[in-house]
């Protein structure tokens, strides 16, 4: 399980280089390997363990090829993936097309969500961050079925 956001750097090949104390569980649990594709819902990207994405691939497959919107997130998810495998300093590199869809420079921000990462912009990320906040600030979540009961 992946949690906590890390500031990572770009080199100028497109290298991230993955923190240490995930290498060793990504290591031996999924062979180095990744899948990257964007985040339908964010300008960030998603990088899963490759056995966490055969589980989203296989949820893929049973989507229609002729709804319009099923269609259309099997092209995003499917149309941008790039399996990648981490190299003996953990790093990866991320395609030209994945680093602008996410407007990836330089800096950037690997936020783990348990199954898999999320890939920012660090300034990108600064911004989400503030408007969860205040979306949770202006939510009564009481009212929230799911949340109702949710407590830390």
């Amino acid at each position: 399980m992946f949690s906590g956001a890390s500031a990572i750097n770009l080199d100028t090949k497109g290298r991230i280089a993955i923190p240490k104390r995930y290498r060793e569980l990504l290591s031996a649990r999924h062979n180095s390997q990744l899948v990257v594709t964007v985040d339908i819902q964010s300008s960030c990207l998603l990088l899963y363990p490759i056995q966490e994405w055969e589980t989203v691939a296989a949820k893929l497959a049973l989507l229609s090829d002729t709804q319009p919107t099923e269609r259309a997130i099997k092209r995003l998810l499917l149309g941008y993936a790039h399996e990648c495998e981490l190299d003996g300093n953990g790093r990866m590199l991320l395609p030209p097309p994945l680093r602008q869809y996410a407007n990836l420079d330089k800096r950037a921000m690997l936020v783990g969500q348990l199954n898999k990462f999320e890939l920012w912009d660090e300034a990108t990320w600064q911004q989400q961050i503030e408007q969860s906040r205040l979306a949770i600030l202006n939510e009564d979540l009481a009212a929230n079925e799911r949340l109702a009961d949710f407590s830390l």
